[in-house]
């Protein structure tokens, strides 16, 4: 394996071990603005992944297909906020 191919499967790893990390936090956490965190550092972490994959395969749509999921997780996490605090 190359260089490269070990770099890869670090990042991934690490990426990997926070997106669990997320996932105990969300479970676990006591309230829901908790929760709203931690879905939101999953959401964070999944366009991360999707970035570095469209990097790794050269597949730039990718990053297209994470920007607009960046964005529908940012008004997500809006909704989610405003529903906490009985706006809506």
């Amino acid at each position: 394996m190359l260089f490269e191919d070990y770099f890869n499967l670090v990042i991934m790893a690490i990426i990997s071990l926070a997106f669990l990390l997320g996932m105990v936090r969300f479970i676990k956490g006591p309230t829901a603005s908790d929760r709203v965190v931690a879905l939101d550092t999953i959401s964070t972490l999944a366009i991360a992944a999707m970035v570095y994959m469209a990097h790794i395969y050269g597949r730039f749509i990718y990053v297209d297909v994470s920007l607009v999921y960046a964005v529908l997780g940012f008004i997500g996490v809006l909704a989610f906020a405003r529903y906490l605090e009985g706006g809506i």
